[in-house]
C-alpha cells in the first residue's frame, strides 16, 4: 500500500547527545469509527527533555491526521479495515534517526452486535482505581455492541454497576501467583490472591478452575485484560538495559508461570496484555510521590524497555494479544499535577477506549 504523507510534526522532547533514540511501535494499533484514538509522539520514544533537543517526527499512514505532538484518528465507517502506519523521527538536522511501523486496525462500529462477551479484568492500583473498566463499560453499553459481563471478586466503590475485576494497588505478577492467607479474605480484599488456594495437602497453588467455579459459576471469560508491570519493575535500577533487564527477567518468568495456569484452565480464551503506560511528564509530579528517590527520567527509561521486551515476549505467543495502552496516553493533560503514574479522569478514559477498541478487534480475528 502506498503512504500518503500527512504531516511532518515538530515536538520538543529530549535526546541525549551519548544515546540514540529509541523508537518503539507495538505490531497493531486499534480504532473503532466514534472513538478517538492517538499515537503521542513522545511515548514512543526513549529522549531525554532535560537536552531539549527537538525532534522532528514524520507520520506516514492513508489515514488520521498529525498534530504538534501526536497523530490522532477519528475513524469513519469507509476506513475500516488494516492501515500501514510508519513513523519516522530525524534530528534537529533533519538526520534520520530511527523509523518504525505498526499496523492500524480500525473494527467496524457494529462489530459484535448481539454477541454475548464475557471479560476479566486483573492489574494494580490502575485497575482498583476503576475508572478504565467502567470507561470500557459505557463504551460497550452503546448501541450496536455486544452485551457483556465482567467478572472478579472485586467492586470498589468507584466501580460502576456491573463493573468487576480483579484489581489490587501494588500488585504484580508475582502477587497474584503466590500471596495466600490461609484464613481465605472475603472476596476482594487485598491479603490473598483470589486465584490461589490450599491443595489437598495445604500448599497454596494456583487453581483457575476452582476459582471459576466458586465466582464465575463455571464460567470461563472469552477475553482476559491484564495491566500489570509497574510495581514489578519500578524499583529497577534506570542506568541502562543492563541494570533494568533483570528485574523485567524476573517478571517475565512469573508472568508465564501464571499464563501458563490460565491457559490450561481457559485454553479457548484470548488474553490482551496491556503494555506498561509512561508516567506524568512532569518531574514534579514524581517528586511530590517519591521525593528524589524515583524520578521521571528514571521511570521513563524503565517503562519503555520494559515495552520493548513485552512486544518481543509476548507478541508470537499463541492466544495473546498486546494491547497498545502506552501510545493513547496523554502524558500532561491525561494526568493530574501531582501523582507520577496515576493518570486523571481523561487518561483513564484514553486506556479504556483503547482496550474497547481492541475488543472490537477480537469478533473478526481471520478478517483482520
Amino acid at each position: 500500500m502506498l503512504f500518503r504523507i500527512l504531516a511532518i510534526c515538530l515536538l520538543s522532547v529530549a535526546a541525549r547527545s551519548d544515546e540514540p533514540v529509541h523508537l518503539t511501535l507495538p505490531p497493531a494499533i486499534y480504532a473503532v469509527p466514534g472513538v478517538e484514538m492517538n499515537v503521542f509522539f513522545g511515548n514512543a520514544i526513549l529522549a531525554e527533555a532535560a537536552t531539549a533537543k527537538g525532534l522532528t517526527f514524520k507520520c506516514e499512514c492513508p489515514i488520521g491526521s498529525s498534530r504538534t505532538d501526536r497523530w490522532t484518528l477519528n475513524a469513519s465507517a469507509d476506513q475500516t479495515g488494516r492501515h500501514r502506519f510508519r513513523l519516522t523521527v530525524f534530528d534537529a538536522a533533519g538526520k534520520r534517526l530511527e523509523s518504525a511501523e505498526s499496523t492500524v486496525i480500525v473494527s467496524p462500529r457494529k462489530e459484535g452486535k448481539g454477541v454475548n462477551i464475557k471479560l476479566m479484568i486483573i492489574g494494580d492500583s490502575l485497575t482498583h482505581a476503576s475508572h478504565y473498566p467502567n470507561e470500557i463499560a459505557r463504551l460497550l453499553s452503546q448501541p450496536d455492541n455486544p452485551t457483556w459481563q465482567m467478572f472478579g471478586t472485586h467492586h470498589p466503590s468507584r466501580a460502576k454497576v456491573g463493573v468487576n475485576h480483579e484489581g489490587y494497588g501494588g500488585w504484580s505478577w508475582a502477587r497474584f501467583r503466590t500471596k495466600f492467607e490461609p484464613k481465605r479474605p472475603f472476596p476482594g480484599k487485598t491479603n490473598s490472591s483470589p486465584f490461589v488456594f490450599p491443595d489437598e495437602n495445604g500448599t497454596p497453588k494456583v487453581d483457575f478452575v476452582r476459582y471459576f467455579k466458586e465466582y464465575t459459576g463455571g464460567k470461563r471469560p472469552d477475553l482476559f485484560i491484564i495491566m500489570l508491570g509497574i510495581n514489578d519493575c519500578f524499583s529497577a535500577k534506570p542506568d541502562s538495559p543492563d541494570t533494568i533487564d533483570p528485574k523485567i527477567d524476573w517478571m517475565f518468568r512469573e508472568a508465564d508461570l501464571l499464563l501458563k495456569d490460565l491457559r490450561q484452565a481457559a485454553p479457548r480464551s484470548d488474553i490482551g496484555i496491556c503494555l506498561t503506560t509512561p508516567g506524568n511528564s512532569r518531574d514534579a509530579a514524581f517528586e511530590a510521590n517519591y521525593g528524589k528517590r524515583y524520578t521521571r527520567w528514571g521511570w521513563h527509561r524503565i517503562q519503555h524497555r520494559l515495552v520493548e521486551r513485552q512486544i518481543e515476549h509476548f507478541k508470537d505467543k499463541p492466544g495473546i494479544h498486546l494491547i497498545p495502552t502506552e501510545l493513547n496516553l496523554d502524558t500532561t493533560d491525561g494526568y493530574p499535577p501531582n501523582n507520577g503514574v496515576h493518570p486523571n479522569e481523561t487518561g483513564y478514559k484514553q486506556i479504556g477506549a483503547t482496550i474497547y477498541s481492541w475488543i472490537k478487534s477480537r469478533f473478526r480475528p481471520s478478517s483482520f
